[in-house]
């Protein structure tokens, strides 16, 4: 048997593993703080729930698991920026407030990015576990971008390209 047969947890891993599970931790620590940033801007409450169930369900366990797939392989952990604190919508001045509709689609364009470096790195992992898991990553945002698309859809903030109708 070779160095890569056997129990996939057992298996080093390579240099690109590494540097995307090392890579996806730092960018997920950084992406919790921006949603606690965004929660605050907004003000519709079905936006805001979203953004505690997207923060919550999909980025902070996927934080918790790579985390600790660092840790297993021995290898440091990428800092974490400082939380933020809640603050009223009122108290953030107008030219300086973030719109519901902005919010939405900022969120919608981290989903997109978050789904192709999920396919990106499932594609490269030799690790039959760490691709499994970037494919339930994937999938969770999958579900939950639908969910962003019809949240649009129902209030008015989807702004489509021209459509053809011919």
């Amino acid at each position: 048997m070779g160095i890569m047969s056997g129990d996939p947890k057992e298996e080093p891993l390579h240099a690109g593993e590494v540097y995307h599970l090392w890579n996806h931790l730092f960018e997920s620590k950084a992406l919790l703080v921006t949603l606690q940033v965004l929660m605050n801007h907004t003000g519709d409450e079905d936006l805001k729930k979203f953004l505690g169930d997207f923060s919550k369900d999909c980025i902070k366990q996927e934080e918790e698991q790579v985390e600790s797939l660092l840790k297993e392989n021995g290898l440091r952990l990428p800092p974490a920026p400082p939380d933020r604190p809640m603050v009223n919508l009122e108290d953030i001045p107008a030219g300086a407030r973030i719109n519901d509709p902005e919010v939405a689609a900022l969120i919608g364009k981290e989903m997109l990015a978050g789904k192709l470096l999920c396919s990106y790195i499932m594609s490269m992992a030799i690790r039959e576990d760490i691709g499994q898991m970037y494919n339930e990553f994937h999938t969770q945002r999958v579900e939950l971008h639908n969910k962003l698309l019809k949240m649009n859809k129902d209030k008015g903030w989807l702004v489509p390209p021209p459509l053809n109708t011919k």
